[in-house]
């Protein structure tokens, strides 16, 4: 059984019934698309009963993080942004922040800050950090002042709130918004039709989870990654960015806002809430960009239909 029945099995069986889109790229080609239909949020927004095609855009949820590094990069390769080693509260001398000055902007990059946060609860709850982070005065004030629980460096521990901070490195150093300097940077150059990208009450857009994409232009990112960024992401950065720099509790590790599978079958990935999956198989020139919406739910939808793409 191909690949495409393979999927098709999964799409008729009911083993997927919240994947809204999914693109297979291999080879730098499209070779599959499939489009469903389901109730979909912007964030937090009911959107209703949506008909997805190729031109409808999609919350990525947390693979905005994996976004959020490529910009990060580009930045970087135009002096714009201080290197990875370079310290954290530096960056942020207005809050006087004290007991911290061990932090780098690489300990953002791996989320291993060592911070109090926790993301466990649905995120409508305004217990869960990153909420919390949203409706703080500061959100950048925010993270920065979380109580340490360890030491930085050594346990991968998820946090958008350290995203955020990426985010707002980019945004000092470009004199732009992230969402403007990505539009201009990243998303232009590849020639996506449309994007957006969320702000937050404050005016800063929403670095770890806020930005939508058509599918197959989600693929495009991929195949970019795959490719070693064509001269629009620098070749170095997607290499450092790629290189597993924390082990992971329960298997892979991590690189900067990448999740890595080191098995042997080497997969880079960017996971979002509700099923949102880019995945890159370098060694197959593979590319698979999953949306769905079992948001606050799970991935199970996503996963179906991924492990029948690469199930060959």
């Amino acid at each position: 059984m191909g690949m495409a029945e393979r999927v098709d099995a999964v799409l008729r069986g009911g083993e997927a019934p919240h994947v809204h889109g999914l693109v297979v790229v291999r080879g730098g080609e499209v070779v599959l698309e499939r489009y469903g239909a389901g109730d979909d949020h912007a964030l937090n927004v009911p959107l209703g009963h949506v008909e997805f095609d190729r031109d409808t855009l999609h919350d990525l949820r947390s693979v905005s993080k994996s976004v959020v590094a490529l910009v990060y990069g580009i930045a970087l390769g135009e002096g714009l942004v201080p290197e990875p080693g370079a310290p954290l509260m530096r960056q942020f001398p207005e809050y006087g922040i004290q007991g911290r000055e061990h932090l780098t902007i690489e300990h953002a990059l791996t989320m291993t800050l060592g911070l109090e946060w926790d993301e466990q609860l649905p995120y409508t709850d305004p217990a869960n950090s990153e909420i919390a982070m949203e409706l703080a005065p500061d959100r950048h004030r925010y993270v920065l002042e979380r109580p340490v629980v360890e030491e930085a460096g050594k346990r991968w521990h998820y946090c958008g709130g350290a995203t955020a901070l990426i985010g707002e490195l980019i945004t000092r150093g470009t004199g732009r918004t992230l969402a403007e300097y990505a539009a201009a940077r990243l998303f232009e150059p590849l020639g996506f039709p449309a994007h957006e990208w969320s702000m937050g009450d404050d005016g800063v857009t929403r670095a770890a989870s806020g930005l939508r994409l058509r599918p197959v232009d989600l693929a495009a990112v991929g195949q970019l990654v795959l490719d070693g960024g064509r001269g629009i992401v620098p070749g170095d950065w997607i290499e450092e960015m790629l290189r597993p720099r924390v082990v992971m509790e329960g298997g892979g590790s991590y690189g900067y806002q990448w999740y890595l599978g080191n098995g042997e079958r080497r997969r880079a990935e960017g996971i979002g809430n509700g099923g949102q999956r880019l995945v890159v198989v370098p060694d197959e020139g593979l590319v698979v960009a999953v949306t769905a919406g079992e948001y606050d739910k799970g991935i199970g939808s996503s996963q179906a239909v991924l492990d029948a793409v690469l199930a060959g």
